[in-house]
């Protein structure tokens, strides 16, 4: 199949597409999509690319980490306190601890909640179909709400990751450290959309699911924050 690019004249196959090494290129191939059958190919190639990016990235650690052994024997089996086997974290993740930091004025705790707008049922599930659009391609996302579906902070990060793709590599991060995915995906919205920390990842944690009207208002601030960068174009009324 044939995909057309920008300007539509010209287009790609799906060999092409599968040969594009820049998530960039094709989330604005995805954005410029005009049907649902370019959409889907163009989303394919995407999870492929992320898949291969992962793939990578795990094949690299095991042999970092077959290095780092056979240097251990190497020295008769005697490791110093910085040679364990195992990664500092600066080194083997890209989360930035924040431990110990003042949690900021704007953090919403988990009883700060605000209450949901009166008559919004047709945004909220505007806003939610939108997250999971932007989201589709990446595994290990299946957003149905706003609670459950993001309790482990990887939904965040996927939603951050699609219109920052080079602030961090999305194929690395653990679903079983959810308190590092959290602190990730607020301090990067923070950080490139200028998007407020409402969200304490310390509190969410201590939540068996987070609270959706917590999680609601956190994503309308960042789509907020989006619009006015010029990263979402929204339909202007009449």
């Amino acid at each position: 199949m044939e995909v057309k690019t920008d300007g539509g004249a010209a287009s790609v196959t799906s060999e092409e597409l599968a040969a594009i090494e820049d998530e960039e290129v094709l989330n604005k191939m995805l954005d410029n999509a005009e049907n649902f059958e370019e959409r889907r190919i163009i989303r394919a190639a995407l999870r492929d690319l992320l898949k291969k990016k992962r793939d990578k990235r795990e094949q690299d650690r095991g042999a970092r980490q077959q290095d780092l052994k056979q240097q251990v024997l190497s020295k008769g089996g005697t490791t110093s306190a910085g040679s364990t086997g195992q990664s500092s974290p600066s080194a083997s993740t890209p989360f930035t601890r924040t431990t110990g930091r003042k949690a900021s004025p704007a953090a919403v705790s988990a009883e700060q909640c605000p209450s949901s707008v009166p008559n919004a049922k047709n945004v909220k599930q505007m806003l939610l179909d939108w997250c999971r659009a932007k989201t589709e391609p990446y595994e290990g996302v299946d957003i149905q709400n706003f609670s459950s579906s993001w309790k482990d902070g990887i939904a965040f990060c996927a939603l951050v990751h699609r219109f920052f793709p080079d602030a961090f590599e999305y194929s690395i991060l653990n679903p079983n450290a959810p308190k590092e995915n959290f602190q990730l995906a607020f301090s990067t919205a923070e950080r490139l959309a200028g998007c407020p920390p409402l969200l304490d990842a310390d509190d969410l944690v201590r939540m068996k699911e987070p609270d959706w009207k917590c999680v609601y208002t956190y994503i309308q601030e960042f789509y907020r924050c989006l619009v006015e960068k010029g990263l979402v174009k929204t339909k202007k009324r009449q």
